[in-house]
């Protein structure tokens, strides 16, 4: 940055004049996210070198394809960096027509200071604040090093393995080696079919594409956090298997909507959520991972210019509206920066591309940023198409912005007003039209369960006594003596001498937020005879209900199941609870005809977003057989689907001979507030049960019209 230039300045020939000294600061160290070669840890070397503008050259490791630049033709959103007409290679031999985020370069994390684990705040007074353009803010790295795990919580603090003061943990024996990320993405994309992705599916999508593209993003995402933490490759540096995750998945071509256009993305419906900005870009919703504004160029006569195709209202400024339909916008670029000096807004690239869509009226889409209330983090909340009525230029903290004020195109569904409407009811300023019961459980939950009818007269379900867990008369015998867990601080990542790790392979099968890692035949959490306290992370289905239930009259099926909270991918949501009607020799008793049964002896289309076994039907471990008849939760009110947006897993707890088996519900996707939580209820084993078929409602374009 010039500082103090003065052109009016005389001095003498041959002395220097100080008045054009310029005042040059270097860049931040950044370290590729490249894997180091075989043998070697995949950890950044203490002292990296600093991060020049070049693109990076060869030799590469094995399995490792260059990824830099990334350039769209004829797009001038990213001229800086080479060629319009350059292209990358990106292996199998397929080109990317789309940029690979800037920040698929991490920065390293602050030494800890004060607290254990936790990275302290960049206090260099030349660091700019927050801007809506770059998502890296402060409060946008602390949302990573939350969900990631990488604070102290209260029982990683009493655990001796914690790392003291940015100390790397000494590896205990039988860590884990260099994980093999390629075969591991390899295995994903054979597994969902994505090995054969033409360049007609990449370039526009449709919504299977969509929704499966962004399973595979979740789920490698979720099982790279769970490998990292076992292996702690990461050693003190915020993880971000996010960027890790897309830019996998970019290199090989597998995305979709990489041609940019104007209005609605095929696939993608109002109101849908993302937990992370790289969805947005795999998807092809906002192409930029950093900038919150997205546009392309169009030709007016012999020219080209740029009209803007999406914003993200991220929070990095106070955007303001009116009743959820208005935003305020604030332009990218222009900063206060800490040690006072103001940098002006300027009138180009995406502020110009506003400035051009408000006089060519075109649509553009609109992403809003809301905090989570489940974590520190944000979610990303896809608000329909706006149109940009007037701009200005205004004084904001010393320096000059640009300002556009969007409203929204009349006619389309909820999205952003639904979030302002739950959070009344939340607070109390508003009333929920249709409420029966304010809470159905009786205080049983951590969470009230509103009861709501809006559609007819009904006043509730038949009589049930509501019971927060499964009841068992008789529990399995164990295979084998089980004497628990010794733990006191709660079962670690990466802790090869914890019994519960063993049995799930050596690997924690929850994040820190009670996300499922991974999808296994069996997972096995902590019993009673284990001595990690109840907020253990291997004791996430045991923990209750942790989002917003609300039970509700259907249009055409009964009572079905939602949520007020969003709730993301891999998200514990609840248990079945009733009373276990079968024993060990399998007699189920006469209950079985009822309308409240969980059968998990049942066939189960196998479900490729939770499955890493794609040639085997769902099968429990255990014949077991639920009655919610007479007792149960709110599971006992979940809906089948042809097309479900949750599904179950077997949970198995062990004290001492004893083993109980549970049926715990996950979700397969982002499920938005107020959307219908359905699951397969599968099919029966015998033909005489064939009889017991009912017509399907569920509406989906899979439906096979009936179920069981």
């Amino acid at each position: 940055m010039e500082h103090g230039l003065n052109p009016q300045s005389n001095h003498q020939p041959g002395s220097i004049d100080k008045s054009k000294v310029m005042d040059v600061r270097p860049l931040r160290c950044l370290i590729p996210l490249f894997p180091n070669p075989p043998g070697m840890p995949n950890v950044p070397t203490p002292h990296a070198a600093p991060f020049a503008c070049v693109p990076p050259g060869g030799p590469f490791p094995q399995g490792v394809q260059p990824f830099y630049p990334f350039l769209v033709p004829n797009d001038p959103q990213h001229t800086g960096y080479g060629s319009q007409n350059q292209q990358g290679n990106f292996g199998h031999g397929s080109t990317i027509p789309a940029p690979v985020p800037l920040n698929s370069f991490r920065t390293p994390a602050s030494k800890p200071h004060g607290r254990r684990g936790r990275p302290r705040k960049n206090v260099n007074p030349s660091k700019p604040l927050a801007v809506e353009g770059d998502e890296y803010s402060d409060l946008q790295n602390d949302q990573y090093v939350n969900e990631f795990g990488l604070h102290t919580t209260d029982a990683e603090a009493s655990n001796k393995s914690v790392r003291r003061r940015g100390r790397p943990r000494k590896r205990r024996p039988g860590d884990g080696d260099e994980i093999d990320v390629e075969s591991l993405v390899n295995s994903f994309l054979a597994l969902f079919k994505l090995n054969g992705f033409d360049d007609l599916t990449r370039a526009s999508g449709d919504k299977e594409t969509v929704g499966t593209i962004l399973l595979v993003f979740s789920l490698l995402r979720r099982r790279l956090t769970q490998l990292d933490e076992a292996n702690d490759l990461t050693n003190g540096i915020a993880r971000r298997p996010d960027l890790k995750a897309g830019t996998l998945l970019m290199t090989k071509g597998i995305r979709t909507n990489a041609t940019k256009r104007i209005g609605h993305v095929p696939g993608i419906e109002v109101g849908d959520i993302f937990f992370v900005r790289m969805e947005l870009c795999i998807v092809g919703l906002h192409a930029p991972s950093m900038a919150g504004i997205d546009y392309m160029s169009v030709k007016i006569t012999t020219d080209e210019e740029p009209v803007a195709v999406s914003i993200v209202s991220s929070g990095g400024y106070d955007d303001e509206g009116d009743g959820g339909d208005m935003l305020i916008y604030t332009g990218q670029g222009g900063v206060q920066r800490r040690d006072g000096q103001m940098i002006d807004q300027k009138l180009e690239r995406g502020n110009l591309a506003l400035e051009k869509s408000l006089h060519r009226a075109n649509d553009v889409r609109v992403i809003r940023g809301i905090k989570d209330p489940l974590s520190t983090g944000k979610i990303y909340v896809y608000d329909g198409l706006y149109r940009i009525q007037e701009s200005w230029a205004e004084k904001k903290s010393g320096c000059n912005v640009f300002k556009y004020k969007l409203v929204r195109v009349p006619g389309q569904p909820q999205a952003y007003t639904l979030w302002k409407s739950i959070q009344q009811w939340r607070d109390g300023t508003a009333t929920q039209t249709g409420v029966i019961l304010p809470d159905l459980t009786s205080g049983s939950e951590s969470q009230p369960v509103t009861l709501v009818n809006d559609v007819d007269g009904e006043k509730g379900p038949g009589h049930f006594l509501y019971i927060s867990s499964l009841r068992y008369s008789k529990p399995f015998p164990a295979s084998k003596p089980s004497s628990g867990c010794h733990c006191m601080g709660g079962c670690q990542p990466g802790d090869t001498h914890c019994p519960c790790n063993q049995k799930n392979d050596g690997l924690l099968p929850y994040s820190s937020i009670g996300v499922l890692l991974t999808s296994k035949p069996l997972i096995y959490e902590c019993g009673q005879t284990c001595a990690c306290p109840p907020n253990c992370r291997n004791r996430t289905s045991q923990a209750g209900i942790k989002v917003r239930l609300e039970v509700f009259k259907t249009k055409n099926r009964g009572w079905g199941l939602r949520s007020w909270d969003p709730i993301r991918a891999g998200a514990f949501i609840c248990e079945y609870a009733g009373d276990v009607i079968n024993d060990a020799s399998g007699s189920f008793g006469n209950e079985i005809d009822n309308n409240y049964i969980f059968d998990a002896t049942r066939h189960y289309e196998p479900l490729e977003a939770v499955h890493d076994d794609s040639t085997a039907s769902k099968k429990a471990p255990f014949p077991l057989v639920i009655s919610a008849k007479n007792n149960g939760n709110v599971a006992r009110f979940m809906n089948h689907s042809c097309s479900p947006n949750v599904f179950w897993q077997p949970v198995l707890r062990e004290s001492n001979n004893e083993s109980y088996l549970h049926i715990a519900f996950f979700a397969i996707g982002h499920i938005p507030p107020m959307q219908e939580l359905t699951y397969d209820y599968g099919r029966v084993r015998t033909e005489k049960e064939e009889k017991g078929k009912k017509k399907c409602l569920c509406g989906s374009v899979k439906c096979q019209g009936y179920f069981y």
